[in-house]
């Protein structure tokens, strides 16, 4: 990625598609300026832009954004019915208590700016993940969220004793180089056209090892995975 806080991943006249840098804010921040959205309109001259989406400051990868307001409303319709299939990369140390399936549960406000998955299932958050074994005591997530809550798949492993490595908040105690949290795939159709996108993490030392980069190349594409039903 070049020094900007994005790169293009593609784009037509409907919408954008731009790879995020890991720590940086999506929305402005008082002490350090424009956040991605405001990045992303300014220097790219555009004169509308449309959040449909966002990702959590630590989290790199791909964020979607409208080009105009039709295509806002369509892409907001599709995020809602959950027809935008999402696939995020996560890198933990710490052994988890299943090594697939579902995470299901309410989010409930914990301390400070945390958050914990409870037992109730009024309105849940719901993520679908298989792991693998990467290196000694390091293991590989692909997790698909069915749903867009604040810091869902950070809390989702939390939940099963696997804490992201480099996670500020879940896993504090951790001092990897990044947050291993990776925005990896999107695929959804619109105006009757198929789009799919993929995007490596560009940053992390074990987003770099060739074990990563085997592994990957071994699972194919997210989406022809046998996710749960």
């Amino acid at each position: 990625m070049s020094t900007r806080p994005y790169a293009i991943v593609f784009e037509n006249d409907d919408f954008v598609v731009v790879n995020k840098a890991q720590n940086f804010n999506f929305h402005d921040e008082d002490d350090l300026g424009s956040g991605l959205f405001n990045v992303v309109k300014q220097a790219q001259n555009y004169k509308e832009l449309y959040p449909v989406h966002r990702l959590d400051k630590m989290t790199s990868g791909i964020v979607l954004f409208a080009k105009n307001k039709l295509t806002a409303t369509e892409l907001g319709k599709l995020f809602e019915q959950h027809k935008i299939q999402k696939f995020y990369l996560a890198i933990s140390k710490d052994k988890p208590k299943k090594k697939q399936g579902w995470i299901k549960g309410d989010m409930e406000k914990s301390r400070r700016s945390s958050w914990r998955l409870a037992r109730t299932m009024i309105n849940p958050a719901l993520t679908q993940f298989f792991s693998y074994a990467l290196l000694p005591k390091v293991r590989l997530y692909i997790v698909r969220p069915l749903s867009g809550k604040t810091h869902q798949i950070r809390v989702a492993l939390n939940s099963i004793g696997s804490s992201i490595a480099g996670d500020p908040i879940y896993n504090p105690s951790d001092r990897s180089d990044r947050g291993y949290l990776h925005a990896y795939a999107l695929k959804f159709e619109l105006y009757a056209e198929q789009f799919e996108f993929t995007q490596l993490p560009t940053t992390g030392v074990l987003f770099q090892t060739e074990e990563f980069k085997n592994k990957l190349e071994e699972i194919g594409q997210p989406w022809l995975l046998s996710w749960p039903k």
